[in-house]
């Protein structure tokens, strides 16, 4: 691992631009299930038909109870950064990344002090109103759902919806493109703890590798970029994010 973090690190002193996309991976190993894989909680303990857009519209108050419920089982306790948030922080403060592009809707990134965050698929931390679309913390709301307002509504009066992309809706245009720019832009591209399978997030690293950028992976299992990619660590990213930091610090 030691000489590929070596060529990794040696790559990032000469860009210009590097990006990070993060994915579950990252999450995990703040305690956060995931949702997919051997694992996950989709189809074992939760029904993702449960959380589509058709559900939310044609049944918002299950859709809260269930909403809930999902809540309590992502986050039972306090979830803070691990040490693979703060190695991207450090990165970013030693001006060795430009951007983190992230598929997780935990916040975590933010909360860790990243200040640049492209959110592909929303923050659950947040709920907008369907009506007027003022965004508003969501633990109020989830204190109200389990007061018995189901669904929680606004100000306005218009139904909340967890600021996050549902099963059946698009992800955010102004999200995908800014990535898209940033990987057709970058000089080094990370894909760090994504299996890369989820479209259209997983796209973002052959665009950046198409684009002419170092490709470097960092996740436990192969991906479909693997054997495209310069470099490929098959490691826990709480263990290479850091040691990479520290090559650059």
């Amino acid at each position: 691992m030691n000489d590929r973090l070596d060529r990794l690190a040696a790559a990032i002193r000469e860009a210009g631009t590097t990006v990070a996309l993060t994915g579950a991976g990252v999450s995990t190993a703040s305690g956060i299930p995931d949702f997919r894989g051997e694992e996950g909680i989709w189809g074992r303990e939760f029904d993702p038909a449960s959380f589509h857009r058709r559900r939310f519209e044609r049944d918002p108050s299950g859709f809260w109870d269930d909403r809930l419920r999902l809540h309590e089982r992502l986050f039972p306790d306090e979830v803070a950064p691990n040490a693979a948030h703060e190695a991207l922080v450090d990165l970013e403060s030693n001006g060795h990344l430009d951007a983190v592009i992230t598929q997780n809707t935990d916040g975590l990134h933010e909360a860790a002090g990243s200040a640049t965050v492209i959110e592909l698929h929303g923050n659950a931390a947040r709920v907008v109103c369907e009506a007027c679309g003022g965004r508003s913390p969501a633990d109020d709301a989830f204190e109200r759902v389990r007061a018995g307002e189901s669904p929680p509504t606004c100000a306005c009066g218009g139904v909340l919806k967890p600021d996050v992309v549902l099963f059946g809706e698009d992800l955010p245009r102004a999200a995908i493109e800014r990535a898209h720019e940033y990987a057709t832009g970058c000089d080094v591209f990370l894909a760090i703890g994504s299996s890369l399978s989820v479209e259209p997030a997983a796209s973002v690293p052959r665009i950046a590798a198409d684009a002419g950028a170092f490709l470097a992976l960092v996740n436990l299992e192969r991906t479909p970029m693997s054997d495209p990619a310069d470099v490929d660590l098959r490691t826990d990213v709480t263990e290479a994010l850091p040691a990479l930091s520290a090559r650059l610090r």
